[in-house]
């Protein structure tokens, strides 16, 4: 983050917004909701409480799930179909949160599924593009390094959405990073 902010102030002192794009968007590729963290937001006591607050009378919890692990597939489409699972699950949520020390660990159970793959995958090539741009940046191209940038903005969502979302980001990134990479300077062009 700050090698994006002083290069931004170096190279296009003008301008702003590369290294604020920067900062947003490796959070979230890096704070991503896996299943521990699913497990804490439920775990937790303000979660009981609103629901108590938020309705009356004789309730129950039903959380509508798809687990990476053991999800059954539609015969049709090939995705994973939701199971529903009823409010005692709340106690395997509390007891999944107390794990959340596996989290990138050998023995994660879930570190293992394509989905964390990709998750972890994901800020190793953000990480690269950044690298690659960064020394590049004019105030010509700051628009494409922005956009850039920000292309984490399109993941969105869970499991087969999130999968959809991402192919159709990877092509924004593909197209903006080759209208990146020509308008670099000619002496760069010269180089590679």
């Amino acid at each position: 983050m700050e090698r994006a902010k002083s290069v931004e102030a170096t190279l296009t002192p003008e301008k702003c917004g590369f290294a604020e794009a920067v900062a947003r968007y490796l959070f979230k590729l890096m704070a991503y909701k896996d299943e521990y963290e699913v497990a804490r937001l439920y775990a937790d006591a303000s979660f009981t409480r609103q629901f108590n607050n938020d309705f009356d009378g004789d309730m129950r919890l039903e959380f509508h799930l798809a687990p990476s692990l053991f999800a059954p597939r539609d015969r049709i489409t090939g995705l994973p179909r939701k199971l529903t699972f009823g409010g005692w699950m709340l106690t395997v949520f509390r007891a999944l949160a107390t794990l959340k020390f596996l989290r990138g660990t050998v023995i994660d159970p879930f570190g293992y599924t394509q989905e964390r793959r990709i998750e972890r995958k994901l800020i190793g090539d953000y990480e690269a593009m950044l690298n690659e741009i960064m020394p590049r940046l004019t105030p010509d191209n700051h628009h494409l390094a922005t956009g850039l940038a920000a292309v984490p903005e399109k993941i969105r969502g869970f499991g087969h959405v999130k999968a959809r979302h991402l192919t159709a980001a990877k092509a924004d990134e593909a197209a903006l990073l080759e209208q990146f990479r020509s308008t670099a300077p000619s002496f760069l062009k010269a180089a590679e």
